[in-house]
């Protein structure tokens, strides 16, 4: 995916890649948000695994996931979920998941299950490096890319471990603390520098993104110094728990407001 923006006809481009819990809306309706999101704009979609005990997140995905737990979305239904919606996207599909729930069932046997319903990718963001190989090794055997996270204290040294273990793309955290939507623009481009003298994987920025104008600032549309690709998940998840609670529609307020945030990934007006 990363490959083909880099190489698009026009220049490079950014990916906007969203985040999603399982389960909300139910996992019937997965394909059709999928579906909306990837014509909204989206490059990639993050979908969260819940958990009981989410390490990094804040309370609006802390809670979307508890409600899903509570609906009785387990990694199976997710699973069987993404394998009836994996026909209705081209988009690669990468899963949030916390080792506790990889453990439970065994690494090896989560991961390749996890591939053969869809998924491309893995993000395990409560992996410490040195805790990660078996994680890491897994994906690989399933041609499956892994990610790590690059936290804002973490020396340079340390995040070029990091950036050099993963695979498919480095997450690199625009903020400390838990996710959750922010009113300031995270400033990445001196952590993007540093991570990119270690290594070449494209770099996606997560934590606290949370409209268009993030999005551009954290990418910075034709320059060099700028992320590959923003996550956005707390503000887009609150939409959808917003439009749940309402009786609106989920998928169409999620087509809305990532059509909006993808606008970011273009340079303002005015900026060639």
């Amino acid at each position: 995916m990363f490959a083909s923006l880099r190489s698009a006809p026009g220049g490079p481009r950014k990916a906007l890649m969203p985040f999603i819990v399982a389960g909300r809306p139910p996992l019937e309706r997965l394909g059709e948000l999928l579906t909306a999101m990837e014509g909204a704009g989206a490059s990639a979609v993050e979908i969260g695994i819940p958990f009981s005990d989410p390490i990094a997140d804040g309370p609006v995905i802390a809670a979307s996931m508890h409600r899903a737990l509570e609906q009785g979305v387990t990694p199976g239904r997710v699973f069987e979920a993404v394998s009836r919606a994996r026909g209705q996207t081209r988009m690669p599909l990468v899963a949030m998941v916390s080792v506790s729930l990889v453990h439970r069932v065994g690494s090896g046997a989560f991961i390749a299950r996890a591939a053969a319903a869809g998924f491309d990718g893995f993000i395990f963001p409560d992996a410490p490096l040195e805790e990660s190989g078996e994680f890491l090794e897994g994906a690989h055997r399933a041609g499956c890319t892994a990610s790590l996270l690059v936290a804002p204290a973490t020396g340079p040294d340390r995040a070029g471990l990091i950036a050099r273990a993963s695979s498919g793309f480095v997450y690199l955290m625009a903020r400390a603390g838990l996710t959750g939507e922010q009113s300031d623009a995270p400033e990445v481009r001196e952590r993007v520098g540093q991570i990119r003298r270690f290594s070449d994987l494209p770099i996606a920025c997560g934590f606290g993104i949370t409209t268009a104008e993030h999005v551009r600032a954290v990418v910075r549309p034709g320059e060099a110094d700028g992320a590959d690709g923003a996550i956005v998940g707390s503000a887009l998840v609150r939409r959808i728990e917003d439009a749940l609670a309402s009786g609106g529609d989920p998928v169409s307020d999620a087509h809305s407001f990532v059509s909006t945030l993808s606008s970011g990934l273009r340079a303002a007006p005015g900026r060639s």
